[in-house]
This record gives structure tokens, sequence and C-alpha cells, in this order.
């Protein structure tokens, strides 16, 4: 039996037959590399987040996908020129999905945002633009080399991506302007780029199945990257264990 995945969605504008209207959308891209591990994928759009729990009951796995800029209200943060696509019912809601996999210990990939979603929802704090603050200006690419990597990331040993990929370097891409600051609570930063950007999460209680990077692995699968595809599976070995058991 395939493991049902649920992915979070993304609200842009749209033209449609009834005008500019938003719609809840992901890229193609996280839900073909969801389908090739072996899993199947659901939308998740926004909804109220005391929902959450009930829709997890559903589910045997989640992927907490990329998109824009965390209000950063919630962060105790302050509003950048730069931030971009602030969604507070996304926002919201993908704490509330957090909080609740916590709980339950579901398996879960966090991935750029959704590194960012995490950290946040459990107490931690973000940066706010990396080129203003950092001083680097390598980790936003855009355009057709977002399916490239061009950055190595370190992860600590024994950490869950490091066993996922079976490696403590990794080539990645990278499509990001802000990053974490303040690590949460029950998370460690786990992998970081020669700048010192924080690219892995790894929670410290290894029974949670998370895997949280900064970097686009649904892009890289694109090209059938080694890694990539290994996180994505581990999501759904993961999953699947979960909904047999």
């Amino acid at each position: 039996m395939r493991p049902i995945i649920g992915i979070t969605s993304r609200q842009p504008f749209i033209e449609t037959s009834g005008g500019r209207l938003r719609a809840h959308v992901v890229n193609e891209v996280y839900t073909a590399a969801v389908i090739r591990s072996g899993g199947t994928p659901i939308l998740l759009p926004p909804v109220d987040p005391d929902e959450a729990p009930r829709l997890l009951d559903r589910l045997d796995g989640l992927v907490l996908s990329g998109g824009g800029d965390i209000d950063p209200r919630l962060y105790q943060g302050e509003y950048h020129d730069d931030m971009y696509m602030i969604d507070d019912s996304r926002d919201l809601f993908e704490f509330a999905l957090v909080k609740e996999a916590q709980s339950r210990k579901m398996p879960a990939l966090a991935i750029c945002r959704g590194l960012q979603v995490v950290n946040v929802a459990l107490g931690g704090s973000l940066i706010e633009d990396i080129p203003s603050e950092i001083g680097s200006t390598d980790h936003a690419v855009r355009g057709p080399g977002v399916v490239d990597c061009h950055q190595t990331v370190t992860i600590a040993a024994g950490t869950l991506v490091a066993e996922a990929i079976g490696s403590t370097k990794v080539c990645v891409n990278s499509i990001h302007h802000q990053a974490v600051r303040k690590v949460a609570s029950g998370l460690r930063a786990a992998g970081t780029t020669p700048d010192g950007v924080v690219e892995v999460l790894d929670p410290e209680d290894h029974t949670w199945p998370l895997l949280a990077v900064q970097w686009h692995p649904e892009y890289l699968a694109v090209k059938d990257d080694p890694s990539s595809l290994a996180l994505f599976g581990a999501l759904v070995e993961n999953a699947t264990a979960r909904a047999t058991s």
C-alpha cells in the first residue's frame, strides 16, 4: 500500500476564466518526487489550524514545501524590503501541522521555507535577509540553475539527514534569502555551508523522523540526484512503516 503524503501549498494569484483569482498550488516536482519514491501525494491548502489533527489522522507523512516568507511578527523579527508572499493563513496552518506532527512523531520532510516553519513553530527565529546581514549572495540561485547543485553542505554524523543520504557532505542547490537564526528548543543545527548558514535541522528526539533541509531536493531529483531521491525515499519508507504498524 502506498502511503498518503500531504504536501503544503501556496496561494498565488493566477489568471482564470473568471479573472485573476487565488489558487492553491504545488510545483509538480514535489508530487513527482513523492510518486517516484512510492507515495501518493495530496495537496494541503491552508485551512483553520484547528483542523490540523483531523487532517493528520488521514495522512502517513508530510512535506512542508517551499514558498514565501514567514511573517516576522511571529518570531519577533523585523520586516525587510526583500520579504515576499507573506501569508498569515499559511503560516498559522503550517505551525499547527508542525506541532501536531511532532506530538505524533509523524514522518516529515521540511524543505526550505518548511525548515524555517519548523524552527519558528517550535520557538526559533530567522535571519530576515542573508545578503544584507551576512553578505553572502550564494543562496539565491533562480532560473534553470535550480536543478543543479552549487553549494556544499557539511552535515553532522549520526543525524537523520546524514543517515538518510548516507553521507556527511552533499552538494546542493539553494533558493532562499532567509535562514535560521536562533534554533528552536528540541532541534539542533546539524548542517551548514562554508559561510555558516544553517542548512539542516535535526530533532534531538530521533523517534520523530523529521528530515529538515534548507535546499530544494525536489528540483535536484529531476536530474536523478542520489541524495535528493534518498530524502524522499526515506520519507516514504518512514511513512510506510507508520501506515503498516
